[in-house]
C-alpha cells in the first residue's frame, strides 16, 4: 500500500479581499481571495497571538460559495498548500471546503 504525505490545511479566517471570477481556458470558474486570520493559541505552554493574511484560491462549483462569504466575517476553510506557479516560491491556499460560521 502507498502512503502518499498529507496536505491539508484547516483554518478560520474572514475573506477581506476578493478578485472578481475569471476563467481558465477549460471554463472552470477561479475566485482568488486574502484571508485574515487571527487567534490566540499554545506552544509549548506558552500562549501567544498568531495573526497572519493569506493568499487563496477557488476553483469550480466552490467558487459561487466564496462569493458569498461575506467580507470581513469568519468562515472555516479547508484545503491544501501549493506552489502560486511551477517556478514561484509563495505559497496559496488552495479551499476545497467553506462552512459559513455567520455572524454572532
Amino acid at each position: 500500500m502507498n502512503h502518499l504525505p498529507r496536505n491539508h490545511l484547516q483554518l478560520e479566517a474572514a475573506v477581506v479581499e476578493r478578485e472578481s471570477v475569471r476563467y481558465t481556458p477549460a471554463g472552470v470558474p477561479i475566485v482568488s481571495c486574502t484571508l485574515h486570520h487571527r487567534a490566540e493559541v499554545v506552544e509549548a505552554g506558552v500562549s501567544r497571538q498568531v495573526e497572519m493574511t493569506l493568499q487563496a484560491l477557488v476553483a469550480g462549483e466552490l467558487a459561487g460559495a466564496l462569493e458569498r462569504c461575506e467580507l470581513g466575517v469568519n468562515a472555516h476553510f479547508a484545503g491544501f498548500l501549493a506552489l502560486r506557479s511551477r517556478n514561484a516560491r509563495t505559497l496559496v491556499f488552495h479551499i476545497t471546503e467553506i462552512q459559513h460560521i455567520g455572524k454572532d
